[in-house]
């Protein structure tokens, strides 16, 4: 499976974006999806991810309550819908697919990742 990530950009804190992760191939239904994220010099870190039919979410705790993971089996699309943004949530954002059936939390857990998309968040 292919990836494209977008819906990054400059917002000012307290604002919202929705990013939108696009991916190739006619089984797009049957891969965990998840969202990850990198700030200069910090690791990858774990945002989201969603079962392949989207009947179960996971969040990290940094973000629960203000991100919002979701997908659209029809579209081959999935979504990370970011509110009350803080700048501490500025960095890379990834889309990140597996075909193991679970939801990781670490990078080494999906297979097929996006290019990334930046979001800024400004004080």
């Amino acid at each position: 499976v292919q990836l494209q990530a977008s819906g990054g950009g400059l917002v000012q804190a307290g604002g919202s974006l929705r990013l939108s992760c696009a991916a190739s191939g006619r089984t797009f239904s049957s891969y965990v999806m998840g969202w990850f994220r990198q700030a200069p010099g910090k690791e990858r870190e774990f945002v989201g991810g969603i079962s392949p039919s989207g009947g179960y979410t996971d969040h990290a705790d940094s973000v629960k309550g203000r991100f919002t993971i979701s997908r659209d089996n029809a579209n081959n699309t999935v979504y990370l819908e970011m509110n009350s943004l803080k700048p501490e949530d500025t960095a890379v954002y990834y889309c990140a697919a597996n075909d193991r059936g679970y939801i990781g939390t670490w990078k080494a857990g999906y297979d097929y990742w996006g290019q990334g998309t930046l979001v800024t968040v400004s004080s």
